[in-house]
């Protein structure tokens, strides 16, 4: 099996320890950097252990930490200094401008300064207003000082050798990034690549996998690489072909070998997380107009955070730092300023009715006008592929700017059925809500898009005949329920005049009434059945700490869970498939399990993939991307689809059980509860214990009780049993 790309720190942390090997004059200094602790996100694990002389551990003080650093590059040794975050380099500018700096030429010849200042910084985090800057733009212009910045792209060896050959010079890591994977062999994901232009410490191209030429140029710093990735795909849903650059060093800048990219884009964009106004983006505008003006088409556009201090509340914290879907709406629209309109390949078909929902951010957007069109994107095809209809056409609206498809929850009425205009037609589950979209006219119904599917903006959701259909559409829904549903859910209650007898009332989010409509269908159609063991998990405990230590992922029992179900699937494999027919169950190829998450605005059930065959912190960066994204509701439909069995995920202390659903078309979900101490006798002497409660709800139609309780035996054994726990951990 390959073995996964290092996470960052583990590339950081390689990339110390060959210095140390190469270099003997070189000292490391910083609060906290000697094992056991290994530095605030364990950059420095292992160093003291293997070079305890040149690895110091300093008071609390970034001044003289880095004039210690300053003072041993003056006597011809080499320092790297860690600041615990990099907002506390505000402390120590006196010493790196006016002494690190400075001492380069101050004293009639050029003396070598080999230091190097590393500043984790960022938001993304929750760590608050001064733990959270992004200050590369207060270090700009400092002359004799190099400023790199880690990515995914660059070997940070490179980056620390050439700062500490040319320096000083400062790295800055994006905290974030520590526990993302570095890219490799080119390959970014399934549809974009990337290249090095000016060699290892030169720029990162990241460009479509088809050669499309760049629409817009879009350059940025490591630490918001991810961001620029998930707008450049954004935008090629939109039609917009977006090439990202990330250079291994900001200043001073080399633009040479990005020159002629830029020069052929028709708007370049620099997105950065600090705050605007002498920004290093300004910086490299400066310089863009001032080598390519005369071939720019509009002035390059710069994309930065909010004024404002960094809040510690995730909802605030993510209004203020700049993320993906402004990314791409600001390019967007300056996209529509500068970039002519394309032409398309053939005649455009009649307009259809354009359906919009209660909350359509941009209304005069038309179903003709889907995203990614006459970009050779299949969702460009989908509203020109309908079949031309002799009734009213509905098709998907443009619900909100994050997402290009959308998961249709229900029909509010049945094949055939009579609908007048502005009645209830169905439900469409975005990112953010669930959208309920009236009908446009009255008509009888003609479903095209099956309860559970995928819609694409634009694509044909229904007709509206004004004559009863022959016989059911063709794409009507996969499992009618005999009974008629409700036209809608229960209307909130209404307020009341003020009286006497006037109730408090509670209502309900769109997310919520979303969660009970699923729960809902899945107790009216599904025949569940329940089963319950207690396993005792002190061993898995243990062992996900230490691997937590190693690898700088936060590895826990959820992610041991996902993996020890995964574990059971070549057992049991009629578990994890879907009921086809009252015979006939199609089984699963890969194992995607969905796993349950609520941040308070709403129950999501993303989905992680393939998990059997990738490891636990692998797993765990997905689990703590979908808390961050149910913090902000920045699902897509796509990564809330696709599972062939769940995980209720309610580990919180306490909780002795919990009795899920099952999820329609899925046929199981497992439950996990909170750690109970349980008393013991261990050879006759009283001992405390850990267990959880594991839970599996099942439909009776093709799971039995027996092969549900051997399931959760196999579980269970593969979080107890002391050979299982070993492969289950340590086996990726």
């Amino acid at each position: 099996m390959t073995r996964p790309a290092p996470r960052v720190v583990e590339a950081l942390n390689a990339a110390l320890h060959r210095l140390f090997e190469e270099r003997t004059s070189l000292h490391l200094l910083g609060e906290d950097v000697r094992d056991p602790y290994g530095g605030a996100f364990k950059v420095t694990r292992g160093l003291s252990a293997r070079h305890p002389d040149r690895v110091l551990s300093t008071p609390i003080s970034e001044a003289g930490i880095t004039g210690v650093a300053g003072g041993l590059a003056l006597a011809g040794d080499q320092a790297i200094v860690e600041m615990m975050f990099g907002d506390f380099a505000a402390l120590a500018f006196d010493q790196i401008l006016n002494l690190i700096s400075k001492s380069v030429t101050m004293y009639g010849d050029r003396v070598p300064m080999p230091v190097v200042v590393r500043c984790p910084v960022g938001g993304n985090r929750g760590y608050g207003p001064t733990h959270s800057q992004s200050l590369q733009k207060h270090f700009l212009g400092v002359p004799n000082l190099a400023l790199y910045e880690t990515s995914p792209f660059h070997d940070p060896y490179e980056q620390l050798a050439e700062g500490l050959d040319r320096g000083p010079a400062m790295l800055f890591e994006d905290k974030v990034l520590y526990t993302r994977r570095m890219f490799r062999d080119g390959v970014v994901d399934e549809h974009h690549r990337y290249a090095l232009r000016g060699g290892p410490t030169g720029w990162a191209h990241i460009s479509s996998m088809d050669g499309t030429a760049a629409d817009v140029a879009l350059i940025c710093p490591g630490g918001t690489a991810h961001r620029a990735l998930d707008a450049a795909r954004l935008l090629r849903a939109r039609g917009i072909a977006a090439h990202v650059l990330v250079p291994a060093r900001l200043y001073p800048p080399d633009l040479e070998p990005v020159l002629p990219l830029l020069a052929d884009a028709r708007l370049v964009a620099v997105a950065e997380e600090s705050t605007a106004g002498g920004t290093w983006g300004a910086e490299i505008a400066a310089r863009v107009h001032a080598r390519i003006w005369a071939q720019l088409r509009a002035p390059v556009l710069l994309l930065n955070s909010a004024d404002s201090v960094v809040p510690t509340a995730p909802h605030l914290e993510a209004r203020v730092l700049l993320g993906a879907e402004r990314i791409a709406e600001e390019i967007e629209a300056g996209a529509a300023r500068s970039l002519p309109p394309r032409a398309p390949a053939t005649p455009p078909p009649a307009t259809p009715l354009a359906v919009t929902g209660p909350e359509t951010p941009r209304p005069e957007t038309t179903a003709p006008e889907t995203p990614g069109a006459g970009a050779g994107e299949p969702e460009s095809a989908a509203a020109d592929s309908a079949e031309p209809v002799a009734g009213v056409p509905v098709a998907v609206p443009k619900l909100n700017n994050n997402d290009t498809a959308y998961l249709v929850v229900r029909w509010f009425a049945d094949d055939g059925a009579y609908l007048d205009e502005g009645d209830p037609l169905v439900e469409l589950e975005t990112s953010k809500a669930v959208e309920e979209i009236a009908a446009p006219a009255a008509g009888h119904l003609r479903v095209r898009a099956a309860e559970g599917s995928e819609v694409g903006v634009g694509e044909l959701l229904a007709e509206l005949l004004a004559a009863p259909p022959a016989a059911p559409g063709p794409e009507a829904r996969s499992a009618a329920p005999s009974e008629p549903l409700p036209k809608s859910l229960p209307e909130p209650a209404r307020a009341q005049e003020p009286g006497p007898a006037a109730a408090r009332t509670h209502v309900l989010d769109r997310a919520q009434q979303g969660t009970a409509a699923v729960v809902t269908r899945a107790h009216r159609e599904v025949p569940v059945a329940f089963a319950a063991v207690e396993v005792t998990v002190d061993a898995v405990l243990a062992r996900l700490c230490t691997l937590s230590d190693e690898t700088g992922a936060e590895v826990g029992l959820p992610e041991a869970v996902v993996k020890a179900v995964a574990a059971a699937h070549p057992a049991f494999p009629h578990l994890f498939g879907t009921l086809v027919d009252e015979r006939t169950v199609r089984l699963a190829d890969t194992v995607d399990i969905g796993v349950t998450v609520d941040a308070g605005n709403g129950l999501y059930i993303p989905v992680l993939r393939d998990c059997a065959g990738r490891s636990l912190a692998d797993l765990s960066d997905d689990l703590m991307d979908f808390r961050l994204k149910a913090f902000r509701a920045e699902f897509t439909a796509g990564e809330l689809s696709g599972g062939c069995l769940s995980v209720s995920l309610n580990t919180e202390p306490g909780v002795l059980f919990v009795q899920p659903i099952v999820m329609a078309p899925q046929l199981c979900m497992v439950s996990v509860g909170g750690p109970l101490t349980r008393l013991v006798l261990e050879d006759g002497v009283p001992a405390s214990t850990t267990v959880v409660t594991l839970g599996l709800a099942y439909d009776h139609r093709v799971v039995n009780g027996r092969d549900a309780v051997a399931f959760l035996r196999a579980v269970a054994d593969a979080l107890h049993d002391a050979e299982k726990l070993v492969e289950l951990v340590d086996g990726q």
